[in-house]
């Protein structure tokens, strides 16, 4: 046992969604200002009017061309020295635009919708952990893909989360410009703002091709960042069994 389940209430429904807006903006990587707030480069508001309302997940949505990143794609093409003229590259930059739309439409997911009262009152306290979650996203610094693993667990609070959720949340933060460090820490306070939980832990594993294809080229280069909320990050014991199950996973590649 973690610790003593509280008395469940019956929350009205706004009030759980006005929480969840407040708590939920994970604006990057973690670290603190001195007033306490969150504080990166990263400002999760200013991607508020990119949400489409009601929209919970990807599948569904559809990808447009757009007419400003075909002229950039082009303007790309004629200075490496290719022709977008020629047979092989006449449909390129509507492409690219439409391969964008879909690997940044995690900006688009709404939060709510995502949820979509997805969470349920649960006598259980013990660990919940959803494993080997695949994830592709595209690194801000040099717009080239990084993938790979996610792992979420989390100790309940009378409250659990529908098992799809889990992934569909690594996918909303994951398609969007990236840092995985930051991407971590986002999954981690979404989960800890919907469900206040005992504790969250999540751990990611990527590997990226700005590292592989380009720069130091090292192909083996694994990434792994983590993030550790309540008694993930105070309790060893529990951090330890949460570890235990990841590389549990790695005994299996």
């Amino acid at each position: 046992m973690y610790g003593r389940l509280p008395e469940i209430q019956e929350d009205e429904p706004r009030a759980i969604e006005s929480t969840m807006e407040n708590r939920m903006k994970t604006n990057g990587n973690g670290h603190r200002k001195q007033n306490d707030q969150r504080g990166s480069e990263f400002d999760a508001d200013q991607y508020a009017d990119m949400i489409e309302h009601g929209q919970g997940k990807l599948e569904g949505m559809t990808f447009s061309t757009n007419e400003q990143i075909e002229e950039a794609v082009r303007a790309i093409l004629e200075n490496i020295g290719e022709d977008p003229e020629r047979e092989g590259l006449l449909r390129t930059p509507s492409r690219v635009a439409k391969m964008y739309a879909e690997l940044t439409a995690g900006y688009r997911v709404d939060p709510q919708a995502l949820i979509n009262d997805a969470i349920f009152t649960v006598d259980y306290d013990e660990m919940v952990m959803v494993k080997d979650i695949e994830f592709s996203s595209l690194c801000e610094h040099h717009m080239l893909p990084f993938m790979g693993r996610v792992h979420i667990a989390y100790i309940p609070n009378g409250k659990v989360i529908g098992l799809s959720k889990l992934p569909r949340i690594v996918e909303m933060f994951a398609r969007r410009l990236q840092v995985q460090e930051r991407m971590t820490v986002q999954i981690a306070d979404f989960v800890d703002a919907a469900l206040s939980p005992f504790g969250v832990a999540v751990v990611a594993e990527g590997v990226h091709l700005c590292s592989v294809m380009r720069g130091v080229k090292k192909p083996n280069t694994k990434m792994i960042t983590s993030a550790m909320r309540g008694v993930f990050r105070s309790d060893p014991k529990t951090r330890a069994e949460f570890m235990g199950h990841v590389d549990r996973t790695h005994d299996h590649d």
